[in-house]
């Protein structure tokens, strides 16, 4: 990836700071967090927004969870503190799916992530950056500290759980672990299991990370601008989102067309370009190659009688949704969900737009979100 001019360069990280506009953010602070390793996390932070007003009875709270490069900022503009618009916005608001006149929508960073939820770029109690020194985390670990929030604002049960992608991974793990709490689910383009497909797909993306000369190991976050592992971050992007994305959608929205006279990339390449060079500058390369060693781990039935008994553990009123041209999570592993979770349906997303299908085709998710949360 070429880098632009010095007066231009990225910062090393494009993780939230302590110290940069805190934007839409509230914080929890769950304190010692153990982790299923067995290890102790000092000093957790967790960000997270609201909207809407918890009722009384504490019964209107719905749970969003988001995807892997994706924060607490589900709905609303950028601006300071949130250099992207919401991931979600046309489902949470007044009059939208999530309706914030009836709903009080929570959106929490992700344990590990980098945008004021504790993570590799977050300074550690002795005032240095975590970098290498943070432990691995598994989805499970995730929600716990989801659940640890969940207490902390008094909601006993949600009304609805719902995500995609990795989000949705965090979403049936919820269902699982605390079938009590969770009144409907809904998992969007999600697996019981990352496969091994999905897993050598990330292989490269987190080599491509750790084999730029800037990763340092991972503890590059004191570095100067232009110093962090722009490079690995990019190509790493570019891979995903070529994942992200149907070959139908590429072919027939760029086809073999040169981007112009005077470059020699072709469109394709520069629409992926475009994309690797906004991650680097909104995103850490560390919290990255953690998420996604997270999302290679997810698997419901690991140490519970295999995925079929797991997910009979599910209560909730569920729809499982898969998107007809999803390469990454094909919609026969979202189907699984519907197969064996005992009050389940199966929906699907017809969309030439592949995976991220979830976050683009918003009158057919709407449509579905407001199935789920019908008495």
């Amino acid at each position: 990836m070429s880098l632009p001019d010095s007066t231009d360069l990225p910062p090393a990280t494009g993780a939230w700071q302590a110290g940069d506009p805190p934007g839409r953010r509230q914080w929890f602070h769950p304190g010692v967090v153990r982790l299923e390793s067995g290890a102790e996390l000092p000093g957790v932070e967790v960000a997270f927004e609201t909207w809407g007003t918890l009722n009384a009875s504490r019964s209107n709270a719905v749970l969003v969870e988001h995807a892997l490069t994706g924060d607490s900022h589900a709905a609303g503009e950028s601006g300071p503190g949130h250099p992207s618009p919401g991931w979600w916005d046309g489902l949470i608001g007044p009059g939208k799916a999530l309706d914030t006149d009836q709903l009080f929508v929570v959106v929490s960073n992700v344990l590990g992530g980098c945008q004021g939820t504790t993570g590799p770029a977050s300074l550690a109690p002795d005032g240095q950056y975590w970098g290498s020194r943070f432990p691995e985390i598994t989805v499970r670990d995730q929600v716990a500290v989801e659940v640890a929030l969940a207490d902390h604002l008094g909601i006993e049960r949600w009304a609805a759980v719902l995500g995609g992608s990795m989000g949705g991974m965090r979403a049936l793990e919820w269902a699982i672990m605390e079938p009590e709490r969770v009144r409907a689910l809904m998992v969007l383009a999600s697996p019981a299991a990352s496969s091994a497909d999905q897993i050598a797909w990330a292989s490269p993306q987190i080599h491509a990370i750790l084999g730029d000369a800037n990763w340092q190991g991972g503890d590059y976050h004191a570095a100067g601008p232009g110093k962090g592992p722009h490079v690995g971050l990019g190509v790493a992007r570019r891979i995903a989102h070529a994942t992200y994305r149907s070959a139908e959608e590429l072919n027939e929205r760029f086809g073999r067309r040169p981007q112009g006279e005077d470059d020699p990339r072709f469109a394709v390449e520069s629409y992926l370009d475009h994309h690797a060079n906004k991650l680097v500058r909104r995103f850490d390369a560390a919290s990255y190659v953690l998420l996604t060693r997270s999302m290679n781990g997810h698997d419901v039935g690991r140490g519970r009688g295999g995925v079929r008994e797991a997910l009979q553990r599910v209560t909730a009123r569920t729809i499982a949704v898969g998107v007809d041209s999803d390469r990454l999570y094909p919609p026969e592993q979202v189907r699984e969900l519907a197969d064996h979770i005992p009050e389940a349906r199966y929906a699907e997303i017809a969309s030439p737009y592949g995976h991220d299908s979830f976050l683009i085709e918003t009158e057919q998710v709407a449509a579905l979100v407001k199935e789920l949360l019908a008495d």
